[in-house]
């Protein structure tokens, strides 16, 4: 049997976020491991179903309301590690998750070369 290749186009970013998950028929809790322009990977005990439709709330530790993804689909399963594809997010959330993203890519870029302070990249850049 040939196996379904599957690749990312958008680099993830290793992040710790807490997640509320639902679709027909579970509803459940977890930990966003890491996050794209595109998906999201969650660990949690609640087991889902691969195919299977999903609304994810990401709650973001420096911002008062949710990242909300209206739309998703779980691609891939495995244990208690679930993979979803984003299908639908407003705009003002895709906005957002890109914001939460450039911040993320300027973080690892600092770490990388060795920054830490903002003040020492140039202006327009952050």
């Amino acid at each position: 049997m040939a196996s379904l290749s599957y690749s990312r186009i958008y680099p993830r970013y290793q992040l710790h976020y807490p997640v509320i998950f639902g679709g027909a028929p579970f509803v459940g809790e977890g930990v966003l491991t890491n996050l794209s322009f595109s998906g999201c990977s969650v660990l949690s005990d609640r087991e889902v179903l691969c195919g299977s439709d999903v609304h994810v709330s990401i709650l973001l530790p420096d911002q008062a309301q949710a990242l909300a993804i209206e739309l998703g689909t779980i691609k891939w399963v495995e244990g208690h590690q679930f993979g979803v594809e984003f299908v639908r997010l407003p705009d003002e959330t895709r906005q957002r998750l890109n914001r939460r993203l450039r911040t993320e890519l300027i973080h690892l870029l600092k770490v990388r070369s060795g920054r830490r302070d903002s003040s020492e990249w140039p202006i327009g850049s952050t």
